[in-house]
């Protein structure tokens, strides 16, 4: 399963998910694979330093002859590999403009590796440029995180709109696994609110999985830990572990 992480929204628990997801699902022995795809590489940072890269997510789209091999890193979690990002990513679309094959070039690539992992993860920007695109292009599966604030659903119709045109005509396996609140604040009748307009936009799409506000998880990726490693007494890993139970499940 190819599940990309999308939402064009910024600070929205997308790299949050993106790292505590993948290795909930490494922890319960799935072979995975992270793609970082956001320019400020915080999905990377979180696994390794910055020093050691070499081979990154820009070169995996524009070094064609190069092997997977040469992007592809360990981590500390067991079962979980990740192709870093750097800031160089920032350039590729505009290098990649005009070219015929633009969308298609992480989808290609990823055919090449694709058997094996069990799942491969994609972590996107915060934008629905062509980087994005080309993560929902590839993809089997969406993921959506959405903040539990007033602003909540702000944009969410331009991503919902571009998942259908990638549906209709160069992905149409291209699937909604779900729809993730974020950030959820308990003492907040706001919080609450959000969450039930979003569980009556969604309906069974919404994750019955609520990912609440935490300190342990904001601070886990400066040490560059999990949340399970970090706080794995949290209600940040005790709620992801419960996510990835969710996914599991529906794919």
């Amino acid at each position: 399963m190819i599940i990309v992480i999308a939402n064009q929204k910024g600070g929205v628990g997308k790299t949050t998910t993106a790292i505590n997801l993948s290795a909930a699902c490494a922890f319960q022995g799935k072979r995975v694979l992270l793609i970082d795809l956001d320019p400020q590489g915080n999905s990377s940072l979180s696994f390794i330093e910055q020093q050691i890269i070499s081979g990154s997510a820009f070169e995996l789209f524009t070094e064609l002859q190069q092997p997977w091999s040469e992007f592809i890193y360990e981590t500390k979690v067991k079962n979980l590999e990740i192709v870093p990002s750097k800031i160089n990513l920032a350039k590729l679309e505009a290098k990649l403009v005009g070219d015929f094959d633009a969308i298609f070039r992480l989808r290609d690539r990823i055919e090449q590796i694709r058997a094996n992992y069990d799942f491969i993860f994609i972590d996107t920007p915060p934008t629905l440029g062509l980087i994005t695109v080309n993560a929902l292009v590839a993809a089997t599966h969406v993921l959506i995180p959405i903040q539990s604030s007033y602003f909540a659903l702000e944009g969410t119709d331009d991503l919902l709109e571009t998942i259908e045109k990638v549906r209709s005509r160069p992905n149409p396996d291209l699937n909604l696994l779900g729809v993730l609140v974020t950030l959820f604040d308990k003492r907040t009748s706001l919080s609450k609110d959000v969450e039930a307009h979003i569980r009556k936009v969604f309906g069974k799409k919404a994750f019955k999985t609520i990912i609440t506000r935490s300190v342990r998880l904001e601070e886990s990726p400066a040490h560059k830990e999990t949340i399970f490693t970090f706080s794995p007494k949290s209600s940040g890993a005790i709620e992801y572990k419960k996510l990835s139970k969710e996914v599991l499940k529906r794919v």
